[in-house]
């Protein structure tokens, strides 16, 4: 029985295998047959190109997730053919680079009060000795932007407290537009608090300078770090200086200061000396030493006495446009930083563009007269029809830089 079923199971076997070698060789010819009229009814019929379907999905290079294939960028256009010139037409072509000065000036009486009356036509400009015309004048009552910048030292803290006293009353005056911050020095400059319209914080500002810590006044290191900060502030500024006009051992040193001044545009300063109060003091009381006015001053002079320091103030204060006091009694502060506001916060402003209209760097002298409507002098009468005398306040210079204002 086991015999036959292995006899049978491997008849079967036999025909399956030869069976579907059969059937694997009839498959291969008859694939081959229909290669061979393919190929032959493709050399015969013409190409066809097949059509394409539209589809609605993204393709290679939209849709959101879709990256979008490198195109060959076409190459930049050739640059445009300089117009050719055509005789006998004019040239229309024109270039303007012409700078612009503005000079902010003040009128003011023998007493300090504001002329605000006066006309175009009452100023005459010059520069470097050539007059300039005059483009544009506004009479304006701008808010303040300033900086009061005070000497608190052991040299005379007796009458800085009184400076300090008398600046209550400029922080009263101030509106609620005005930018006032407040700086002491003394080895170096401290801002106590910084520009702000707070009129309170101010004043409690003005109230922490109670005790001295030093007694070197480093005035022109304090001096020039103010007018390097104002320099990045909009508009113009005011540097309202108290100060015996006294440098101890400043880095920076008057000559270099000066140059500072020069090239600082839209800052003017207004310097209050202490010193004449000071001087008075200790020739009474027959001062020595330091409290005599001696202190030295880097690059300048071995040493310098209150008149000097005064006259150096001064200088600040011409250059700028500034006005200097010079208080010989201590009730005169109130009156003068009443005064200051108010010079401040009027002025005239005068434009022109220069004959001059080169950027070279150089340092043109400026110089405003105030004239009646026919050339001759002006003449400025109070109520009672009395003369008065008159003032006028302007900057001594600019340099000619690429931005001039």
């Amino acid at each position: 029985m086991s015999t036959q079923r292995l006899q049978r199971f491997s008849s079967r076997s036999r025909f399956g295998i030869s069976g579907l070698l059969s059937v694997i060789c009839l498959t291969a010819m008859a694939l081959a047959g229909w290669s061979l009229w393919a190929q032959n009814q493709s050399q015969t019929a013409p190409a066809q190109q097949a059509p394409t379907l539209e589809t609605g999905g993204p393709q290679s290079d939209i849709g959101p997730y879709a990256i979008p294939k490198k195109k060959d960028e076409p190459p930049p256009p050739p640059p445009p053919e300089k117009p050719k010139k055509i005789e006998g037409m004019p040239d229309y072509s024109i270039h303007v680079d012409v700078p612009v000065v503005t000079v902010p000036v003040t009128v003011v009486t023998k007493d300090g009060q504001f002329i605000s009356t006066l006309q175009k036509e009452n100023f005459k400009v010059f520069e470097d000795g050539t007059p300039q015309t005059i483009s544009n004048f506004t009479v304006q009552e701008a808010p303040i932007t300033a900086v009061l910048l005070i000497e608190f030292a052991y040299i005379a803290p007796a009458f800085t407290y009184e400076a300090l006293n008398a600046s209550y009353s400029f922080a009263q005056s101030l509106k609620k537009e005005d930018w006032v911050a407040v700086e002491y020095y003394d080895m170096r400059p401290h801002i106590v608090v910084d520009f702000t319209q707070d009129k309170s914080a101010i004043i409690g500002a003005i109230n922490e300078l109670r005790i001295p810590g030093f007694s070197e006044t480093n005035l022109f290191d304090a001096l020039y770090d103010a007018l390097d900060r104002l320099d990045r502030v909009e508009g113009h500024k005011y540097i309202i200086l108290v100060s015996s006009g006294f440098d101890s051992f400043s880095r920076i040193t008057l000559d270099q200061t000066l140059k500072k001044i020069k090239v600082t545009k839209d800052v003017t300063i207004f310097p209050v000396s202490v010193g004449w109060v000071l001087r008075t003091y200790c020739e009474a009381a027959h001062c020595t030493g330091r409290m005599r006015g001696m202190a030295s001053m880097p690059g300048y002079a071995p040493e310098l006495d209150y008149l000097a320091a005064d006259n150096q103030m001064q200088t600040f204060a011409r250059m700028t446009g500034g006005r200097f006091y010079q208080p010989r009694f201590q009730a005169e502060y109130p009156e003068i930083f009443h005064d200051i506001a108010g010079d401040i916060r009027h002025r005239y402003e005068i434009s022109y563009h220069p004959t001059n209209a080169k950027f070279d760097g150089t340092y043109r002298k400026l110089k405003v007269d105030v004239v009646a409507p026919d050339g001759g002098p002006l003449k400025v009468k109070d109520q009672k029809g009395k003369d008065v005398k008159y003032l006028v306040i302007a900057r001594e210079g600019y340099t000619a830089k690429h931005e001039v204002e």
